[in-house]
């Protein structure tokens, strides 16, 4: 008989085509958000399959955790480069991204050639209560997890007031939250100190092929020379891009600037894809005015229905900005809408492989130490504030839809209500409540049609 238990095999090596074939389905069944995208990887590469060993997963993800960016995404593209150099990085970063920008490419066409239509429009109308309900419920389960104390806290009450009360950038918020969280890992290192990040391995699935006395491979070792080399191409990569859209569009055209714009949005992303969101919300809709509010809200909601990252909601911004600019003429709608949607995913995400690519073996020295993370627990404290702004940014537009001289909309708040009470007492999924909620709006748009 075998025995029970960890299998005592270590796996065959992984070939490169293996693992792409792997990365490309984990691009279409990656719904949940981070933490639906984390536990999938983790089923798969440190369970079943085990590529990797538990204590090096969880390892990699506290790195990524402390990256601007889509940590989920930059896990895929972390252990894609352990695995398999530089190629096998891009590769599973890549493939995590690709299938979401097509979907939405898809989705976005769709919303602005038929979202007239009652069909979609009721569909929208009961996603957009879920998704005030979704964003209120990241601020509850973020701020329980990283808000330890009093003062942690006072900070993030402190970011929702300077935002919601003095409208002050987000870029300003995150660079004082910065500065208080230096300052208190000196004055008082208690209330800055993290734990284990997402806790220590406590459970072995067998050998694994990065187990965890796998020496660190040389291509993952720290030189200064392997640093300047992704640097260069990085900045060639950057560079290049930004300069042919300002050589050929000029450097206030709409895709030159959506191109610099989404790289200092990319830069900004500590925190996950809610807290960067009123940033983009501040530049998108009120300073470009590529997209207006409702629009905003209606790509999240569209956002949360597809597979990838949360902050896929840029490849909505984009398309909806060149299609609205009609940047190549009103008979070239969707080619516009499809290139600034290219455009900004591709500045967005770019930060996210260089910074893998080149600041991991670097940043992994660092884990642990506070001079290093207080900073990042002060910037987290004050993202729970921003992100409560979202929410009640979401509310007064969802639940007041002619503002606050208009009527209340009793039957939105209604939903958003069983919305939220399903996420945080039943501990429901993203995607089924989004589909409960989409549906029952459809009922309503063809029940009030059939009253008409």
């Amino acid at each position: 008989m075998k025995p029970q238990g960890p299998a005592q095999d270590r796996p065959e090596p992984v070939s490169l085509g293996q693992a792409f074939w792997y990365w490309l389905k984990l691009g279409f069944i990656s719904f949940g958000g981070p933490a639906g995208q984390i536990s999938i990887m983790h089923q798969d590469l440190v369970e079943k399959k085990r590529w990797i060993s538990e204590r090096r997963y969880l390892h990699a993800l506290n790195y990524c955790m402390v990256l601007p960016g889509p940590e989920a995404q930059q896990l895929a593209t972390y252990i894609g480069w352990l695995m398999h150099r530089t190629g096998g990085g891009i590769i599973a970063g890549g493939l995590f991204v690709l299938p979401s920008l097509l979907i939405l490419i898809g989705l976005s066409w769709i919303y602005l050639a038929y979202g007239h239509l009652p069909a979609v429009a009721g569909v929208l109308y009961g996603i957009k209560p879920a998704v005030t309900a979704i964003v209120l419920s990241a601020a509850w389960r973020i701020g329980s997890r990283a808000l330890k104390n009093g003062l942690l806290w006072a900070m993030a009450g402190l970011a929702f007031l300077a935002i919601f009360a003095l409208d002050a950038p987000f870029p300003l918020i995150v660079f004082v939250a910065a500065l208080l969280g230096a300052a208190g890992g000196k004055l008082a290192p208690q209330k800055f100190a993290v734990g284990g990040g997402h806790g220590a391995a406590k459970q072995s699935y067998g050998p694994a092929l990065i187990d965890d006395d796998t020496p660190t491979p040389a291509h993952a070792r720290f030189t200064w020379a392997g640093l300047f080399k992704v640097a260069l191409a990085g900045t060639v990569l950057w560079g290049g891009a930004i300069g042919f859209l300002c050589a050929r569009y000029g450097w206030h055209g709409a895709l030159t600037q959506m191109g610099w714009f989404f790289t200092k949005a990319a830069l900004l992303t500590f925190g996950g894809a809610y807290a960067v969101l009123p940033y983009v919300y501040q530049g998108a809709v009120e300073h470009y005015q590529w997209l207006d509010a409702h629009q905003m809200i209606d790509g999240l909601a569209l956002g949360e229905t597809t597979p990838g990252p949360l902050i896929m909601v840029v490849t909505f911004v984009g398309f909806v900005a060149g299609w609205g600019q009609a940047l190549f003429g009103a008979e070239h709608l969707f080619l516009a809408g499809a290139a600034a949607a290219a455009v900004v995913t591709y500045f967005t995400f770019l930060p996210s492989f260089l910074f893998i690519l080149a600041g991991g073996p670097l940043v992994e020295s660092t884990h642990g130490n506070l001079k290093f993370t207080a900073p990042l627990t002060g910037i987290t404290a004050a993202v729970v504030g921003v992100i409560l702004n979202l929410a009640v940014f979401f509310a007064y537009h969802v639940f007041w839809p002619q503002g606050l001289q208009g009527r209340f909309d009793g039957v939105a708040a209604l939903l958003g209500l069983a919305a939220l009470l399903a996420l945080l007492r039943y501990k429901a999924g993203v995607i089924p409540v989004i589909s409960a909620c989409g549906l029952a709006g459809l009922l309503l748009t063809f029940i009030k049609r059939w009253l008409a």
